[in-house]
């Protein structure tokens, strides 16, 4: 959401009654601000550093401060831990109101829309002083999604500090049935399982929740926008075009990736539900409703403590099949995960980035992985988490070095919203594909109007102080 929303939330607060009642209010506004400030600078001698995370991570890296603190006598990390669902709302009003931490976890997607709002203070120069980290040492997918383009270039505004991306859980016992080459290296032997899949006989009870046998090749939820997206980045759709001032949803290359994902619902493959109407991913998935889905590293520990025991070896990991044979296997998928920033408006700056570099320390990024689940950023830290004796993770680090960073823009989100709509149109048979994503770029371009505005008057003055130099 754009400031000017933000500040217009404020529209409901009940208005004082007088002015002197008004003038009061600021004059305590001033003096708790104050305080504040005094505060963030100094606390019992030592200089704090605010740092604010969100859901279980904020509770789990309180456990990492004394390390710090001992390695760092001159600095006390405070730690403020806020739900996921009030994140984004909190860091806007925390901007308004000049009452930023001095750093920050920030969902990845986040990082343009903050840039955009002069939020964040850039790590270049931080980074190219640093004995601790390089970039070479980060998934490259994960790195890219912090840069983002700005009046100076492209510039980095954040660090890695956990990764996702989506790859195929798939049933091994019934894929191996099939006598199909697995895991797939194109689309087309991709879709030869699945067709394999659906037309062998069963090899258990398949009950589905209309009470008739039903089996399926491949859950892919009708209201979620990843799998289109990855579908596409694997083609190499831009998504938005020039820039990011338009949308590139008609680019052939997308149109292709759109047409393979709803042809799987029009063949049968996969069930035109969305995620409402899919009972129990974990019990369907034991029971053969479908095959394969597509989701996260969040599921590693899931499908161990959700499935029954005697599903524990009939279960794994693949990447992403890529769109032709003699492609550069996998195929892409989408780089996720939460970075660390530093507020421009930090009372600490240096204190803040050395925190961050702290927390993306291999050891450290490892020692946070075995307490929280989260594939660590920095590869460095992989083998000291043990994850390369783990085959099913090894899926997810293959598939790493092929994660596409999603456009840097702040609308993305709203366009990404759209995009499920304009897939699930397509499913439930209501548009053509053509139309669809004609629709879909329509609504793109009308959310990018303002960016497009801002960044034609930046280039209006650039070319207006070239001509002034001469």
């Amino acid at each position: 959401r754009s400031l000017a929303f933000a500040r217009d939330d404020r529209r409901g607060a009940p208005r004082p009654r007088s002015g002197i009642v008004g003038l009061g209010f600021l004059v305590l506004l001033v003096a708790l601000a104050s305080c504040a400030r005094e505060r963030s600078t100094h606390d019992g001698g030592r200089r704090l550093v605010r740092f604010w995370a969100f859901g279980r991570e904020g509770d789990e890296v309180r456990a990492l401060v004394p390390e710090f603190e001992r390695r760092n006598p001159d600095l006390h990390v405070e730690v403020q831990q806020i739900p996921w669902t009030a994140a984004h709302e909190k860091l806007l009003t925390a901007f308004v109101g000049d009452a930023t931490p001095d750093a920050a976890q920030l969902g990845n997607t986040w990082i343009a829309e903050f840039v955009a709002l002069g939020a964040l203070a850039p790590l270049d120069s931080h980074v190219a002083r640093s004995r601790s980290l390089a970039r070479s040492d980060f998934f490259v997918g994960a790195w890219d999604g912090n840069r983002v383009e700005d009046t100076q270039g492209p510039q980095t505004y954040g660090l890695p500090w956990y990764v996702d991306t989506r790859v195929l859980f798939y049933r091994s016992d019934l894929l191996a049935a099939t006598g199909e080459p697995w895991p797939p290296k194109s689309w087309d032997e991709w879709r030869t399982a699945m067709s394999r899949l659906v037309s062998s006989p069963s090899q258990e009870s398949n009950q589905g929740s209309k009470g008739r046998d039903e089996r399926y090749a491949i859950l892919l939820p009708i209201d979620e926008w990843a799998q289109p997206t990855l579908l596409g980045l694997s083609l190499g759709a831009p998504l938005l075009r020039d820039g990011g001032r338009f949308g590139g949803f008609r680019d052939p290359r997308f149109r292709r990736a759109m047409d393979f994902y709803t042809s799987l619902y029009r063949d049968g493959f996969a069930p035109p539900l969305d995620r409402s109407g899919l009972a129990n991913l974990y019990q369907q998935f034991a029971e053969g409703y479908f095959a394969m889905v597509i989701t996260g590293p969040w599921n590693l520990s899931e499908f161990v403590t959700r499935l029954p025991p005697a599903m524990n070896d009939r279960w794994a990991t693949a990447p992403i099949p890529p769109p032709q044979l003699g492609d550069p296997y996998p195929g892409a998928s989408i780089a996720g995960g939460a970075s660390l920033v530093v507020f421009r408006e930090s009372k600490n700056p240096e204190g803040a980035w050395r925190w961050l570099e702290y927390l993306t320390e291999a050891q450290v990024q490892a020692d946070f992985y075995a307490r929280v689940g989260d594939l660590p950023a920095r590869i460095a830290a992989w083998p000291l988490a043990g994850l390369d004796r783990n085959p099913r993770a090894a899926a997810f680090r293959t598939q790493l070095e092929n994660a596409k960073p999603l456009p840097a823009v702040p609308e993305w989100e709203r366009i990404a919203a759209r995009l499920s709509d304009a897939a699930e149109e397509i499913v439930r048979g209501g548009v053509q594909v053509d139309e669809a994503l004609a629709r879909l770029d329509v609504d793109t371009d009308r959310m990018l109007a303002k960016r497009r505005f801002l960044l034609d008057r930046k280039m209006g003055r650039k070319m207006d102080r070239k001509r002034s130099a001469r």
